[in-house]
């Protein structure tokens, strides 16, 4: 069900691309936008996981440089069947981890040096098998690519807006006002809210699988926990960006002063998710 939902409101993002072009500039600027979300599709098959882990100047290590990580990452690559991922670390003492990759062959996990020292050996084991989860599911590139789409249409509606400020748009073209108005305002809210849909049906499908390659869902329930009392109560990481914010295991810019959540978050309430993974254990009859 979860798939199929991804599938189908990834189908909405890329036909709301379509009708953006539509009203810009008819059939021709409909194809045009077309072509862009394919071009992008396959920029980001390609390219998403170096250009992430450049911005938060990620750095790979061995198990010669983190023994204990590259232990745990490889022991749970092992047990979920998939290859050995490239393992990194990003220097921020903000607890967070996140992963990245075209395909489970292709894959990389990250943490930051703050997890390393507030999780314990089972709680790194739970957010390592969540984000393994997502690169078994291939969340990641889907991920990547509806963030990219609702930027291109954001960016799009504000070219169109500043166009009409400047008057260089006429109210007559390609659905009048009630057309300009759809592009500016109503198209960038549509695109955000199923961009943000589709981020958030993905964790909860790999915190149930996380809990599984981990061996017991209180392993990240319990870092969940942890995690989320350090977002609610320190600063944002410096590094984040909106771009990739979905990426990690507890959105990286929301604190204690986030007011908008469910439509507007790009992840499930924590305390959600850890009732989720807590039902879980009880059903593997582990103590929650």
């Amino acid at each position: 069900m979860n798939i199929f939902k991804t599938f189908l409101l990834m189908a909405l993002l890329t036909g709301l691309m379509v009708a953006v072009g539509g009203m810009i500039g008819g059939s021709t600027w409909a194809m045009i936008m077309l072509v862009i979300a394919i071009g992008m599709n396959f920029f980001s098959y390609w390219f998403s996981d170096s250009i992430v882990l450049k911005s938060y100047n990620a750095r790979e290590v061995s198990d010669k440089d983190a023994p204990q990580l590259y232990e745990i990452v490889s022991k749970l690559a092992q047990k979920a069947n998939l290859p050995m991922p490239r393992v990194y670390v990003i220097d921020s003492e903000v607890p967070n981890a996140f992963a990245t990759g075209r395909n489970p062959d292709h894959a990389a996990v990250a943490v930051t040096t703050g997890i390393m020292k507030v999780l314990d050996y089972n709680e790194i084991s739970g957010v390592l098998g969540h984000e393994l989860a997502h690169v078994k599911h291939r969340d990641i590139l889907i991920g990547t690519i509806a963030a990219s789409m609702a930027g291109v249409i954001s960016m799009v509606a504000n070219i169109v807006q500043w166009g009409a400020i400047f008057g260089t748009r006429s109210d007559d073209d390609n659905g009048g006002i009630i057309g300009l108005l759809a592009t500016i305002i109503l198209a960038p809210i549509a695109a955000s809210l199923i961009q943000l849909a589709v981020s958030r049906s993905r964790e909860y499908d790999a915190d149930k699988t996380g809990g599984e390659i981990c061996g017991n869902p209180m392993y990240l329930a319990n870092a969940l926990e942890k995690i989320e009392y350090y977002a609610q109560h320190s600063a944002p990481m410096p590094q984040a960006g909106t771009a990739t914010a979905h990426m990690f295991i507890v959105n990286p810019l929301e604190n204690s002063k986030k007011t908008l959540k469910n439509l507007f978050s790009t992840h499930p309430d924590t305390d959600d998710r850890i009732a989720h993974l807590r039902e879980q254990a009880r059903e593997m009859h582990l103590p929650a």
